[in-house]
């Protein structure tokens, strides 16, 4: 059987009640008491019944996160990150996968599996303002990526513009003037590709280079069979540039493989910048040079604000929440190789 508050009370010399403010946190408990009920609780190994008190409260102690590609890294360690953080409070993780499809994410922030949830945190990719002004759902929701919104909801977002144009001044500094950008979309301007693609324009404009549209390519997704796509393309235009900045890790990786079919160095001949630090990214055969969101902090954040929302409270309005990042210099651009996991930058609101 397993340890009960009693068993903790009776160790401690206190009342069950008090046992039970130290478990749940409460406030008005003095440090020399939480102390010692903390030493009772350490000493016989209790555990709180997690699912008893979700229940007590009327909730299932189940938050869901929904990812467009559960295939691709990125999205892959981000859950893993926003499990580890969801599980500090208590809650367990139902991962989804809407496929990137508008319908199935309209299908997940409406009321899809209401009776399951407490909350959801997403990752949209084709919604827009008016799907979300019109949810009717009141379950709380945390909107994660790097798509803008302007709808009553906490977004955690790292600044896109800003995160490419470090990239490319990087690039700038290493005296490379041809940069490609692969990797944009049509269509939705304050999609993530729209944002590091102005970043892309912005860095170059600055520094007195114009803008070279034909080195701009479009993907159809955001795979390494794009990436090695759109670099043949960029070759057989016969514009070959002196250096790539590629929408994320994958592309940036697809387009390595064909610079090598095609006999091109990296970084001698061509310099390679990705974007999302998956694990692939620190252990090829070249270490690629890339911007690392914190995805720690990234999913910290959605977690703490969802927990928020739900325990209810002097919340504040909804917040646009921008977690740090940093530039990682591996072999792509000649910097050493490393096989270090990256350590994200510090929060920013």
């Amino acid at each position: 059987m397993g340890v009960s508050l009693k068993d903790v009370a009776q160790r401690a010399g206190v009342s069950i009640k008090t046992v039970s403010n130290v478990v749940n946190n409460y406030p008005h408990v003095t440090p020399q008491m939480r102390a010692k009920v903390q030493r009772a609780i350490d000493e016989l190994g209790y555990r709180p019944n997690l699912t008893a008190r979700h229940l007590r409260k009327g909730r299932t102690g189940i938050i869901a996160f929904a990812v467009p590609e559960l295939g691709n890294p990125y999205f892959a360690e981000l859950a893993g990150a926003v499990i580890d953080a969801a599980a500090q409070h208590g809650y367990t993780v139902l991962v989804d996968h809407t496929a990137g499809l508008r319908e199935r994410e309209l299908l997940v922030c409406q009321e899809f599996r209401s009776h399951v949830i407490d909350g959801l945190i997403l990752s949209p990719i084709h919604l827009e303002n008016d799907d979300l002004l019109a949810r009717q759902e009141t379950s709380p929701l945390v909107l994660l990526g790097e798509r803008e919104y302007e709808a009553p909801y906490d977004q955690i977002a790292i600044d896109n513009v800003a995160a490419a144009r470090s990239a490319v001044r990087h690039l700038l500094d290493l005296g490379r003037r041809r940069i490609a950008f692969l990797g944009s979309r049509t269509g939705r301007e304050r999609q993530p590709a729209h944002l590091r693609l102005r970043g892309w324009r912005e860095e170059l404009t600055a520094a007195g280079v114009e803008p070279d549209e034909t080195l701009v390519v479009a993907t159809d997704g955001y795979g390494r069979g794009d990436g090695a796509a759109a670099m043949a393309e960029l070759l057989e235009r016969g514009t070959r540039p002196d250096a790539v900045f590629a929408y994320n890790d994958l592309i940036a990786l697809g387009a390595m493989r064909t610079l090598a079919e095609r006999g091109l160095r990296v970084p001698e001949d061509i310099a390679v910048v990705g974007f999302d630090d998956i694990e692939e990214s620190r252990y090829g055969a070249i270490g690629l040079t890339t911007v690392c969101p914190d995805k720690r902090a990234i999913a910290r954040r959605a977690v703490d604000r969802l927990v928020e929302r739900l325990a209810g409270g002097t919340v504040t309005e909804p917040r646009r929440i921008r977690p740090g990042y940093r530039l990682a210099i591996r072999e792509s651009t000649g910097g050493a190789h490393t096989v270090a996991p990256a350590p994200g930058g510090g929060d920013a609101d």
